[in-house]
């Protein structure tokens, strides 16, 4: 049994443990001679005693107002293995929610049993819901690449979108099923949102995902009646309710899982709208969603973008629009769940295919939100999502309505062609009101862009680049050379260490980490960092290297910091030494990296030591600079005006086939 005095922690951790950041506590080390003794790890990661950092955090005054939370997580991370510790945690909530006759689905080992008993104490004074949900968040941000859990703002999402579309119920109770919980995050949205009782039906495949699942939603209700039954097996091969018929319905099912029992489930009566094929697993939990429901019932999906068009599924989209079925979809934006550089849609259905007085005729609505990103576009802006999902939805059943911008009905007629897209995007035209003053702000811009590449044009052209300098060839040096020289300093990124927590949405004092897949995809980083106090930190003005011949390049780092990944360097050059931009501009030179790489593959790695930067003293350094500066600045005009130029070239092409051509008379 590990004891708390041999429970180990790093400097990460004991950081979060005192609420400061990893600087300081490396900081104490250094000054405080009673500082505990390194117990185990490296130098460069060295672990420490629990017990030993919590006196001195104590005897210092230095310990975190939710320091008592953070001392009980390590512990939780000594046990064997995510199952354990997860069933630990959820026996902890039942206990701290007063059922103590409930038992854990397999047995606890006795170092479990006492930190059940620990946390159950601690939940009496730290407030039971908030120890349960410190916990659960920790155990899901270790297990981050195992697990993919709804976002709660999709999650609330989804459950007032349910709310406010279904047409059955009038009764005092709401029954909400989820035939794949995870967590429980969607039911729990659900019991926040609705109002009066509720009678929550989970399922989930992996035993400890289920049993924390009913240990959340024993705190959900905030005094209301909610019950609960969660149900550990796999929905689609083996319902457990086959009875049900729910008021709500929601789901964030698995995407592309081929297994998901095509060939034993071929005859089931739930495929009223036809048998999905092998490769349409997501069009299966769409029907077993229906098939849950009642008359009336709304149920809300979160699907990948290909199910609105891939030809597969034709048949089924077709015959679930012939009957009413499918009553919107609302195109997401990137970023909103995993995984986070697609964007997913919501399917709306109702079923029944009941449309409300019949005055919402033979159309599907169909909702584009994929364009409502952050400053930046980075994340999405949940606020005008929602706003604008929710007030189209309002609609749904009104066709006289009016329709905010992004937003239209679709006649049956015209999604019931060979393909049967329900792809939003394909419809939803611009604003035509606003269309006029946007297409001329564009067209000012590009024409601001191309003036600009047109004065950059000429003078690259006036410069003399064909005559050798005066002495001959110039002489070079490489990165590994100057970094001898103490010209610069060389660290290599690296995988987020042990240590580390990785989110996929920004969390509070957590750091973008960028990767090489993120270049590929655009250059926005996917994932946040917490912890992790060796990871290589690029900060404004550091020279950024992508190591790997597929995405070779190498620029001066602006704006906030972040965390690099493997196969990524930041450079920091010696200001009295090196420009920055002139290092950069020497580096991303493509011959360079050719040189420097090993051409075995477009996977391949640069050797960054080996990449050459022309020997020229500071002065003279400062000219190259400010023409690297501009040929910067003109790639970016290139990218910009292109995208421009195809975006506007599209939207007059639209607006010429629909008659708006304005001759003069």
């Amino acid at each position: 049994m590990t004891s708390p005095g041999t429970v180990p922690v790093s400097l990460a951790e004991i950081a979060r443990i005192a609420g400061v950041g990893r600087a300081a506590v490396s900081n104490w080390r250094r000054r405080h001679d009673t500082f505990p003794a390194r117990i185990g790890g490296t130098d460069a990661k060295p672990q420490f005693a629990l017990t030993e950092v919590e006196q001195w955090l104590r005897d210092n005054n230095k310990l975190n107002a939710a320091g008592s939370l953070e001392l009980l997580w390590p512990r939780f991370e000594t046990l064997a293995g995510r199952d354990e510790a997860g069933l630990a945690i959820a026996y902890a909530g039942h206990r701290m929610r007063g059922q103590r006759s409930r038992t854990p689905s397999r047995p606890l080992s006795s170092e479990a049993r006492a930190l059940v008993a620990e946390t159950v104490e601690l939940g009496r004074r730290e407030g039971a819901t908030h120890t349960f949900e410190f916990l659960l968040r920790r155990w899901l941000d270790a297990h981050v690449r195992q697990i993919s859990a709804t976002p709660a703002r999709l999650a609330i999402l989804m459950a007032r979108i349910a709310l406010r579309t279904r047409t059955a119920s009038g009764q005092k109770t709401s029954t909400v099923f989820d035939p794949a919980c995870g967590s429980g995050h969607l039911l729990s949205a659900a019991a926040e949102q609705a109002s009066g009782g509720v009678e929550l039906y989970g399922c989930e495949i992996d035993g400890a995902l289920a049993e924390l699942a009913e240990a959340r939603l024993a705190f959900a209700g905030d005094g209301r009646d909610v019950r609960t039954r969660i149900t550990a097996v796999d929905s689609l091969r083996d319902d457990p309710y086959p009875d049900l018929r729910a008021d709500i319905a929601l789901c964030n099912p698995p995407f592309n899982e081929r297994d998901w029992g095509y060939e034993e489930l071929a005859t089931d009566p739930r495929w009223v709208h036809g048998l999905p094929p092998r490769t349409e697993p997501e069009l299966a939990w769409v029907q077993h969603l229906l098939a849950r429901l009642r008359s009336g019932g709304t149920a809300v999906v979160v699907l990948p973008p290909a199910v609105a068009s891939r030809r597969a599924g034709r048949r089924i989209r077709g015959s679930l629009l012939r009957h009413g079925v499918l009553r919107a979809v609302v195109a997401l934006p990137p970023g909103c769940a995993q995984p986070h550089s697609v964007s997913l849609q919501l399917w709306v259905l109702r079923a029944g295919g009941e449309r409300t007085g019949g005055s919402g005729g033979d159309d599907a609505l169909l909702v584009d939100a994929s364009a409502h990103t952050g400053p930046g576009g980075r994340g999405p802006d949940w606020e005008a999502i929602e706003s604008l999902a929710l007030t189209s939805l309002d609609g749904l059943d009104d066709r006289a309505s009016e329709l905010p911008h992004g937003a239209v009905r679709v006649p049956l007629l015209d999604l019931l062609d060979d393909e049967v897209d329900v792809t939003p995007g394909r419809y939803v035209a611009a604003r035509p009101e606003v269309r006029g003053k946007e297409s001329a702000d564009r067209w000012s811009e590009l024409g601001d862009a191309l003036a600009s590449l047109r004065e950059l044009s000429r003078s690259f052209a006036s410069l003399d680049t064909a005559r050798s300098p005066a002495g001959g060839p110039q002489s070079s040096t490489t990165v590994g050379d100057l970094a001898k020289a103490g010209a610069l300093s060389l660290r290599p990124g690296a995988q987020p260490s042990e240590s580390a927590e990785v989110f996929r949405d920004p969390r509070e004092q957590s750091i973008p980490l960028l990767t090489v897949p993120d270049l590929l995809l655009g250059g926005v980083p996917s994932a946040w960092l917490a912890g992790g106090e060796h990871q290589t930190i690029a900060e404004e003005g550091d020279v950024v290297v992508a190591g790997v011949v597929r995405a070779f390049d190498a620029w001066v780092h602006e704006g906030p910091p972040v965390a690099l990944g493997t196969q990524l360097f930041a450079l920091r050059v010696d200001p009295d030494k090196l420009d920055a931009h002139f290092l950069a501009g020497c580096l991303r030179a493509p011959a360079n990296g050719r040189h420097a790489g090993t051409h075995a593959s477009t996977s391949s790695r640069v050797d960054v030591r080996r990449l050459a930067v022309l020997q020229l003293p500071l002065e003279e350094q400062t000219p190259y600079s400010e023409t690297f500066r501009r040929i910067t600045s003109f790639q970016r005009l290139l990218a910009r005006s292109g995208s421009l130029g195809t975006s506007l070239a599209r939207d007059l092409n639209d607006r010429l086939a629909s008659g708006g051509l304005t001759t003069a008379g």
